[in-house]
């Protein structure tokens, strides 16, 4: 019982670090930018802040519709938020060449994990399927 309080109480951590993450990279575009995301989300995509953190992809696909490709930087900079609170780090398993399909919402969920387990560092892997040819000649 105790754990799952454990479990409960870092979850609302981390979800109220995100969310603060979210603001500050809002509030680089201004105070009355980051309100009007944030209607704009509620409005026409049902995303109020307090859903944010368990609708990670919602969010992110609603970001894209509202700037495009202007939203990957906004992305990239809840990230960097992110792992400054965070501070988790990265041991990359797999080909030096090979380059991981981390998206936003894989990338949450990843320091999401390190948060929860208090580890401070995760191990990123990639399974390649025997039948996929990366080069073809």
């Amino acid at each position: 019982m105790k754990r799952k309080t454990f479990e409960r109480k870092r979850e609302k951590k981390f979800n109220d670090i995100l969310l603060e993450s979210i603001d500050k990279a809002f509030l680089t575009l201004g105070e009355n930018s980051k309100s009007a995301i944030y209607f704009y989300l509620e409005s026409k995509f049902a995303i109020s802040r307090q859903d944010i953190p368990d609708r990670v992809h919602d969010f992110s696909d609603a970001l894209e519709q509202i700037f495009g490709l202007a939203a990957r930087q906004l992305e990239i900079l809840i990230m960097k938020c992110l792992n400054e609170k965070i501070e988790c780090t990265y041991d990359w398993v797999g080909p030096k060449w090979l380059i991981p399909d981390l998206t936003f919402s894989k990338y949450i969920k990843l320091l999401e994990l390190c948060f929860m387990d208090k580890k401070k560092s995760v191990e990123v892997e990639v399974l390649l399927d025997d039948r996929e040819h990366l080069c073809e000649v």
